[in-house]
């Protein structure tokens, strides 16, 4: 989810500070409207690029939404991609959990890693989570940025600006990560 004031995780987001004079200097206290102008985007990413953003500008994604509006093009960037020898991942969202959702996902990719197989809460084993989406809000031109029009242009720009050597080593790391998350129990990497 982006929105015009730009992004900020209160789940995620610290600023580390001896005080709160520093800590607001460092960017601490944000303005933000009480109901900024939004809108949340999908995108995949591989060893070989980044998908096609695909807007939701209204409503939430519920599972037919996802199987009709994302799915299909998954599909086609894997298939670009790889030809019918990949395997499709995805985080443990409700509407890529559902029970529809996994049976379009197992009929339709050439393989895919189903909800049974795949830890719930994985932010530490999904490219995304761990560096594009910061590398992405980063490239975005937050100036530029004062309505939703602006906002969907400014990220429109940005995904193209998305390094390709960053995507590689987000991806390559992916093995790696998996194997320290699996010596560790399952906790958190550090």
């Amino acid at each position: 989810m982006f929105d015009i004031d730009g992004v900020y995780n209160s789940q995620n987001d610290r600023i580390w500070a001896v005080n709160r004079l520093e800590a607001d200097i460092k960017g601490g206290t944000r303005q933000k409207r009480k109901f900024p102008q939004k809108v949340m985007v999908w995108l995949g990413v591989c060893s070989k690029g980044v998908s096609p953003l695909i807007f939701f500008e209204k409503g939430t994604v519920d599972h037919d939404r996802y199987i009709k509006e994302v799915l299909p093009v998954a599909l086609k960037f894997g298939n670009d991609m790889f030809g019918n020898d990949w395997i499709f991942q995805q985080d443990g969202a409700k509407p890529h959990t559902h029970a529809k959702s996994q049976e379009w996902c197992t009929k339709s990719f050439p393989s895919f890693i189903d909800k049974s197989h795949w830890p719930p809460n994985s932010p530490d084993l999904n490219p995304l989570d761990y560096c594009i989406w910061n590398e992405f809000a980063q490239l975005i031109e937050w100036d530029a940025v004062t309505s939703k029009t602006t906002l969907i242009t400014a990220l429109k720009c940005a995904v193209r600006k998305i390094s390709q050597d960053v995507v590689f080593e987000s991806c390559s790391s992916w093995t790696n990560r998996l194997y320290r998350l699996s010596q560790d129990k399952g906790n958190y990497l550090r």
